[in-house]
């Protein structure tokens, strides 16, 4: 599989795009005033301790007072016992491990979504190329998409021999460690050591609410997290970010620095593989397939619906082989769309039903495949009864739709707006209201276009019968600023 990162930066924003195939298959995005708070480290202050939800509410100089759970929380001693990788287990009450007024330092978890705060823990963690370290932790621990047992081993045993008993912390070989020299590895663990001491001392003279330690901007972020061994090359079209990357790329990754190039084509960078088109396709419900299905997307506070049809496609066999080829192709095309939106959080699919559990089977099996390149994590439990496949996929940042979008005003996220029809019947009724309770010499309707136009169409004859009964007359005007279901009778 070939694959290519394309980094686009612009004054307030930079974007990066991975390929594969050709293919748009992730898209980060960060922006100057919204910049991701994912792995920051913070002075923050206990504001509020909740035991009844066993959490308390820590100010860290956000709009929004930030949400630490009891689960969350690593104590000094926990720090001796704790395995690398392994939470505490605990029924510490939370009143016994924080108080109100209390500073302490904490890592953000997960960014503000929604209504919600970050979430917190003060398990620290802090990445590198090829490590992690944990500064409350002990021990070492290799990623889990690490398979062949036998480099497990090697990297484990490459860590343990540098790591000596008296050390704090532990360390986590991460995935793209898998191959990775001794030399590489010992390098990084240094590097991490230092960071540590520099960020230990600026802790001390740091206020609460005060950022400690930001994580790396998106052009660099993307060299140590999405960038493994399959991809090819990665281009940018920014000279001063092409320097910065190169330069973390000779620390860090020298394999990969010869791949990075400066993009000075004549054509926008995000018009190579069509990225433009594709990020608009992304914001919309509907999702065309080759074979003429199409899957529906809603995305709602709680979790995010997928419905699959067979749409124009019927198939050349039987109506299960028409079925079964459409969820397969869908079962495909739902792993790239979860990628591509940045989908998180519960999600349920509702594939078209299917008798033999056979192919049940395979439509299960080809989804799992599909998410097998997938950097959130993601689990898949068994068919409901209702024949719904319910899946859960880690949700660490806003969706694309949230980054890029906001409610309608015109229908203020429902989706939908009143039909002009309903908005007639309300203004008659509302004229009746008005007709019963207040003397007037005539009235006059102010409406939506459409609105007016009905009225003065289909409506019409409603519209004469209501000027015998209230026996005044009734002007229309046509408000350019009005949305279809805004309206006003005035009384003159």
């Amino acid at each position: 599989m070939t694959a290519e990162v394309l980094v686009n930066v612009s004054p307030r924003e930079v974007r990066a795009a991975l390929v594969e195939e050709g293919v748009l298959q992730e898209l980060f995005l960060e922006r100057a005033n919204k910049r991701g708070l994912i792995s920051n480290i913070y002075k923050g202050r206990v504001s509020r301790v909740l035991p009844g939800m066993q959490a308390a509410f820590i100010d860290i100089g956000l709009e929004r007072t930030a949400f630490l759970h009891a689960s969350d929380i690593v104590t000094p001693s926990d720090a001796e016992h704790v395995e690398v990788g392994h939470k505490p287990e605990r029924s510490d009450d939370i009143q016994s491990l924080v108080s109100e007024g209390q500073e302490i330092l904490v890592q953000v978890l997960k960014d503000p979504l929604g209504t919600k705060g970050a979430r917190l823990t003060t398990f620290i963690t802090i990445p590198s190329r090829y490590l992690v370290l944990m500064p409350k932790g002990r021990g070492v621990g290799v990623s889990s998409r690490i398979e062949d047992e036998t480099e497990r081993q090697r990297l484990r045993d490459a860590m343990l021999s540098f790591v000596q008993p008296n050390d704090t912390g532990g360390y986590i070989v991460r995935t793209a460690a898998e191959g990775a020299s001794s030399d590489a590895l010992r390098a990084d663990m240094m590097f991490l050591q230092k960071m540590w001491s520099v960020l230990s001392e600026k802790t001390l003279y740091a206020k609460p609410g005060q950022l400690v330690h930001a994580d790396l901007p998106l052009q660099v972020r993307v060299l140590r997290d999405v960038v493994l061994s399959g991809v090819n090359k990665v281009s940018i079209d920014h000279p001063e970010s092409y320097q910065s990357m190169l330069e973390f790329a000779g620390t860090f990754m020298p394999e990969m620095r010869e791949r990075i190039e400066l993009y000075q084509g004549d054509r926008p960078i995000f018009d190579l593989y069509g990225i433009e088109d594709e990020i608009e396709r992304s914001l919309d419900r509907k999702v065309p397939l080759k074979s003429g299905g199409y899957l529906m997307l809603d995305q709602t506070e709680a979790m995010t619906t997928i419905d699959v049809n067979t749409g124009a496609y019927v198939g050349h066999r039987t109506l299960e082989e028409t079925i079964f080829r459409t969820n397969l192709e869908a079962g495909v095309a739902i792993a790239r769309q979860l990628r591509l939106r940045n989908l998180g959080g519960i999600i349920i699919i509702d594939f078209i039903d299917m008798e033999e559990e056979e192919h049940r089977r395979q439509v299960l099996q080809a989804l799992e495949k599909a998410l097998v390149g997938d950097h959130a994590k993601t689990h898949i439990s068994s068919v409901s009864p209702l024949g719904l496949v319910e899946m859960t996929r880690k949700r660490t940042r806003e969706s694309l739709e949230h980054m890029l979008c906001s409610s309608c005003p015109t229908c203020q996220g429902r989706g939908f707006v009143k039909t002009t029809e309903t908005v007639c019947y309300e203004i008659f009724r509302e004229i009746l209201r008005q007709a019963r309770q207040f003397s007037f010499q005539e009235l006059m309707v102010l409406a939506h276009q459409d609105v007016i136009e009905r009225l003065l169409d289909e409506e019409s004859a409603a519209l004469a019968e209501l000027e015998v009964h209230t026996g005044k007359p009734i002007r229309l005007q046509t408000e350019a600023l009005y949305q279809q279901d805004q309206y006003d009778v005035v009384l003159m």
